[in-house]
């Protein structure tokens, strides 16, 4: 297994993917027990699916190719903090742990705004891990946004 910084350091590689394509830049990594990984990145729009999160994309990618909608003891690597969306498909999926890199105070769903995955009324809490090369996922989302200001 790798570190936390090296899965997260995939996730921004995923990012970048999706600032390619024209997506905000959020990669994401997912990890089972037994090693398997799955990579995706925003795809809202190129996708035309509002449901397209990097999380949404790669915990659906897993549950398929494992047959079975549940990732127990599976870790999920992102690059910016889940959104209440994101989040609930976090619990669904009863994924052990969640590794976030930069905050995001707006739409933030697992510290920021709301707590969901620490939420002691929910059937489900994953461990909550924030700030994981927080400055490079926060730099890479503000130069992304800051690009398409001036276009």
């Amino acid at each position: 297994m790798l570190s936390d910084e090296q899965y997260m350091e995939q996730a921004l590689q995923q990012a970048d993917l999706a600032a390619e394509c024209g997506e905000v830049p959020v990669g994401a990594v997912l990890v089972l027990p037994d090693g398997q990984q799955f990579v995706a990145h925003n795809a809202p729009i190129s996708t035309c699916d509002a449901s397209a999160h990097a999380e949404m994309q790669v915990i659906r990618a897993a549950c398929t190719a494992i047959g079975n909608y549940r990732l127990v003891g599976a870790q999920l690597f992102v690059t910016l903090e889940p959104c209440a969306m994101c989040a609930g498909a976090i619990i669904h999926a009863r994924i052990k742990r969640v590794i976030y890199g930069a905050s995001e105070p707006k739409t933030g769903a697992v510290e920021s705004l709301y707590q969901l995955l620490s939420d002691k009324r929910l059937n489900h809490q994953a461990e909550l891990t924030g700030g994981v090369l927080a400055d490079a996922c926060s730099t890479q989302i503000k130069a992304f946004f800051k690009s398409r200001r001036k276009k």
